[in-house]
């Protein structure tokens, strides 16, 4: 990994533990190790954001976080987050997410959080087809998953999802949409063999739920533990609706070269690999547990 790419790191781990104080350039260009000037423009060329524009999208999706989750007040989170002023936040939430933050606090709505990708964590592969000359751009990022249940409906044999909507039918992803998940979506999983049944398949769908979940279990599912893990996650570039299959098999192509080491980690196949929904817009999502080396 070059340098430039470890000093960009090294500044957006500055910013991420210290976003609730000021952060000067001259901060961030200690964290780099380079000059101010040139740590201005490493940032900007690996992220493309301006350090001062980073840090406010960073600032703003995080309060939005908060008053989603938690009953706070609009002043509080502008305070808590290093805004100089509740007005200046407001604007600042609005230009962000069109929406006023106390209206947002009280319903809220999607909105388009910005994602701090560490460029760590990003890497390129070419999709080596005759007919694809584009370079498509897989980002990765480590995060953990808390110990939890997952209500799952198991097939009988699927290893994939074509599989499983022909033994289970393609219904049960509405059942799950309807449970609140921790996650906020449902999943999809492949089990290793201590969590499946004898006769049942390694794909299942799913939707995660908390350790203390007491709630109905719908008729022909089942429950299972899964312990806290660290995952890689992987996201494909957005792409068009029509063309989700080549997404997921170049995201998987380059998931089966990648190699955790170089970055601290191991495999750890122990725990489920998990596939989130194929959506355009925000590109293929697939995680695979690691573990420390």
């Amino acid at each position: 990994m070059n340098d430039k790419t470890l000093a960009v790191q090294r500044m957006q781990d500055y910013i991420e533990s210290h976003l609730t104080e000021t952060v000067t350039l001259a901060d961030l260009a200690g964290a780099a190790r380079f000059s101010p000037w040139y740590a201005a423009r490493m940032f900007k060329e690996l992220t493309g954001l301006a350090p001062a524009d980073y840090i406010r999208r960073l600032r703003l999706s995080k309060s939005a976080l908060r008053l989603r989750d938690e009953q706070v007040k609009v002043i509080d989170v502008a305070c808590d987050l290093g805004f100089e002023s509740v007005d200046g936040y407001q604007r600042a939430f609005r230009r962000e997410f069109g929406c006023n933050p106390k209206e947002y606090a009280l319903r809220p709505i999607p909105l388009p959080l910005f994602t701090a990708y560490g460029v760590k964590f990003r890497e390129l592969w070419k999709k080596e087809r005759a007919d694809m000359a584009n370079e498509k751009s897989v980002f990765i990022q480590v995060m953990e998953k808390p110990t939890r249940k997952v209500v799952i409906k198991r097939g009988i044999a699927a290893a994939d999802y074509f599989a499983y909507c022909e033994e289970v039918g393609c219904d049960v992803w509405g059942v799950l949409t309807s449970m609140k998940s921790l996650c906020g979506e449902p999943v999809c999983l492949w089990l290793p063999e201590q969590y499946r049944k004898p006769g049942t398949s390694e794909y299942v769908q799913g939707v995660e739920v908390p350790t203390d979940y007491d709630g109905p279990v719908p008729e022909n599912f089942d429950v299972i533990n899964l312990p806290a893990a660290a995952y890689l996650m992987f996201q494909s570039e957005p792409f068009a609706e029509e063309d989700y299959c080549v997404a997921i098999d170049s995201l998987q192509a380059a998931m089966d070269k990648y190699e955790p080491s170089v970055i601290g980690y191991r495999w750890d196949d122990a725990n489920p690999r998990i596939q989130l929904e194929p959506r355009g817009e925000r590109g293929y999502i697939e995680l695979r547990a690691v573990k420390k080396v």
